[in-house]
């Protein structure tokens, strides 16, 4: 199951360099960089006309592709969707929404396990702090954000006027049209795109199956195929009025099964590839960078599942949570081992020995060394920061945390603010920061132990900074105390804070926000260090891409920012261990696997599915694979055919995919999704929905 993506904690740190491969025209068959038949993750201002007329006969008409940007949309959970009717539906994955679901069950209520059908408008229920995202405009601002950089400015001052000049336009566009906009780096900082979103924030859930379906063969199956998932999830936007919205687009449905070589495109949001790193920048990810992340995982992996023998109620508290560490300890060690291949390496550094060789051609050779060795420079001084660490991953403390810098930042102008802190971004924090979304003490004190432990642990028992932290006592006697006496999980407590400023956060005896102000200046100290080098990267990479530009000419795809992008490929089978993997998987297939894995708790499909067996049409289509180029993020998206009508849901990869976060292959790697024929007719034969069913696609 790709990994959700929450953007205010990004996936990896931007590391190092494949050159600008997928800078190159995809239609030059002389590239000096082998590009694979169906990658791409297309901006919607810079579709691949020419690719797709020259190699699917297919003529992307701007209409069409207008239509389908406006029926998208981005979850601020992590994840993609896409509106299906006229009154406000909208399809996702049920791991994309686990996140709302697990906030909106309680211990009499689990609707992560049993799932959930609204009969009626005033059975839908409305998420806490849920926040989906339309990309109504797109703006090229590259040249009014450079020229906010002064040429003679070193890294420290090009962080804060780059950032100024971003806040600058960004607040510009949301007093002059209502809508919120965020400025998207693109290339690595060649180019600077503005994107206009209409923001719905009243979403309410209509129909979520059973995990038991949603995650059918546990993680046994996840990053697999064949598989037979119904990992989807409906919800409803409303308008301001407390109506259902009212849209102009939405796609339509297709009740046609997919066949073998048939073309798709997805339309999503994948969250972050590192395609145009450098060599040394992948050494830094494989030797450092992802074996840090994934000993982090396993850590609270462990902590999670032992939290969750506690009890029943242990177990649904725990769930969402450990459920998104085991997905991401799994596509790590995917992408880890893809690394660790040295075939992997070897042609990254053929590639860039190839177009250095055609940049010495040109007389930029050297221009070129000196970008690279200081790409290289930035991985060793990220190596020395890895381990130092100003954050505690607790929900508790990290509303603290937020209050104490938003009490800071808001003394200062607006173009000077952290990007998060800006007036263009505060209502989507406040809608966040207010969340009224249940936290549970028990579960937050155990891993705020952990992670008290864990600083300790990383800093040295006898670093000065544990010991005001610890003031005296052990991780978990201090954690106990800190939230047993700690009030931030209040909402009242919370806006208190918030509208009384710097003066009301300083007089504050609250432990937590003390222990937040202890912590701030060192998040400050770190959080200015890797701005610098990521600044530092950015101006190399600029340089990079325009010298290899000036080579190639303009076409191609920038890295994945989390922002809405379209890719193209075909349903497609592929060869494993000497086997056909067929494309589809069928409804009968799914209870074929139930009985292979008898007794094997993860492969018991739900009762519901049980009991509707002799109603199910097993023919019906139910999972299939394409050629896509995804990655995570773009879980939830929308496949479409040819005529832009949806026919499937993605919501996973299988394993050969995992390395597609640094270099996509079409070979075996394949994109997985819930067919839509599929998920009609389990909303009809299996969830006794059919007037759910009946809205679809009108």
């Amino acid at each position: 199951m790709k990994n959700s993506i929450k953007p205010s904690k990004p996936r990896s740190l931007r590391l190092t360099f494949l050159v600008g491969f997928l800078m190159l025209s995809l239609s030059d068959s002389q590239s000096l960089v082998t590009v694979f038949a169906d990658e791409g993750m297309f901006l919607f201002n810079d579709l691949p006309v020419k690719t797709l007329k020259e190699r699917h006969d297919f003529e992307i008409d701007q209409a069409w592709a207008d239509h389908l940007r406006l029926s998208s949309v981005r979850f601020n959970s992590g994840g993609s969707g896409s509106f299906i009717s006229s009154d406000g539906l909208v399809l996702t994955n049920h791991h994309v929404a686990a996140d709302t679901l697990h906030k909106l069950s309680s211990k009499d209520r689990d609707l992560i396990k049993n799932g959930y059908l609204a009969k009626s408008l005033e059975e839908e229920l409305k998420a806490p702090d849920l926040e989906l995202n339309q990309l109504v405009s797109i703006e090229d601002v590259t040249d009014r954000v450079n020229a906010g950089v002064k040429p003679d400015a070193d890294a420290e001052m090009a962080v804060k006027q780059r950032r100024a000049a971003m806040t600058t336009i960004e607040q510009e566009s949301k007093e002059q049209t209502g809508l919120r906009s965020d400025v998207i780096t693109l290339f690595g900082g060649a180019k600077y795109h503005l994107y206009r979103y209409q923001k719905y924030t009243d979403v309410r859930l209509v129909w979520a199956p059973e995990t038991a379906a949603a995650f059918f063969g546990g993680d046994a199956d996840n990053f697999e195929y064949p598989r037979y998932n119904m990992d989807a999830t409906i919800m409803r936007v409303y308008g301001e009025d407390g109506k259902p919205a009212k849209l102009e687009h939405f796609l339509a449905w297709s009740d046609a099964p997919l066949e073998e070589g048939e073309l798709v495109f997805v339309s999503g949001h994948p969250g972050r590839t590192q395609r145009i790193y450098t060599t040394a920048a992948l050494q830094f990810l494989r030797d450092q960078r992802m074996p840090y992340t994934l000993d982090f995982l396993r850590r609270k992996e462990i902590l999670m599942q032992q939290f969750s023998l506690g009890g029943a109620e242990e177990k649904r508290r725990a769930r969402d949570e450990l459920f998104g560490i085991q997905n991401s300890r799994k596509a790590y060690s995917g992408m880890l081992n893809g690394l660790q291949d040295p075939r992997t390496m070897a042609e990254k550094r053929g590639r860039e020995s190839r177009l250095l060789a055609a940049l010495a051609k040109s007389g930029d050779d050297e221009k070129m060394s000196q970008a690279w060795e200081e790409i290289a420079q930035v991985q060793i001084e990220k190596s020395k920061l890895l381990r130092q660490t100003a954050s505690i991953r607790s929900e508790l403390f990290d509303i603290a945390h937020r209050l104490v810098i938003l009490a800071d930042e808001n003394l200062k102008p607006n173009d000077e603010r952290l990007r998060e802190y800006t007036d263009a971004s505060r209502e989507s924090f406040m809608q966040s920061l207010m969340s009224e979304a249940p936290i549970y003490r028990d579960l937050e004190q155990m891993k705020l132990a952990d992670e008290l432990s864990r600083f300790t642990e990383l800093r040295g028992g006898d670093d000065k900074l544990i010991a005001e932290l610890l003031v005296g006592k052990g991780p978990r006697q201090r954690a106990a105390e800190l939230i047993a006496e700690t009030k931030v999980d209040d909402l009242e407590f919370r806006k208190r804070l918030a509208e009384g400023g710097k003066t009301v956060v300083l007089a504050s005896t609250d432990p937590m926000i003390r222990l937040a102000r202890i912590l701030e200046p060192e998040y400050r100290r770190l959080r200015e260090l890797n701005e610098r080098l990521e600044e530092r990267e950015r101006q190399a990479y600029a340089k990079i891409t325009a010298a290899i530009t000036a080579i190639e000419g303009t076409g191609g795809y920038p890295d994945a920012t989390f922002s809405l992008r379209l890719a193209f490929g075909t349903v497609k089978s592929y060869e494993q261990d000497g086997e056909t993997i067929l494309p589809a998987t069928t409804f009968a297939g799914a209870y074929d696997h139930t009985a292979k894995h008898a007794g094997q708790e993860d492969f018991d499909l739900p009762s519901s599915w049980m009991d509707a067996k002799e109603k199910v049409d097993l023919s019906t289509q139910l999972n299939f694979v394409c050629t896509a180029d995804i990655i995570g993020g773009n879980s939830g998206s929308p496949v479409v055919n040819r005529k832009g009508e949806l026919v499937g849901l993605i919501f996973d990869g299988n394993i050969q995919s995992l390395t597609s976060d640094y270099l996509y292959t079409d070979q075996q790697a394949r994109a997985v999704s819930v067919s839509g024929v599929g998920i009609k007719e389990a909303l009809r034969s299996i969830y006794s929905a059919s007037e759910l069913a009946d809205q679809i696609g009108r």
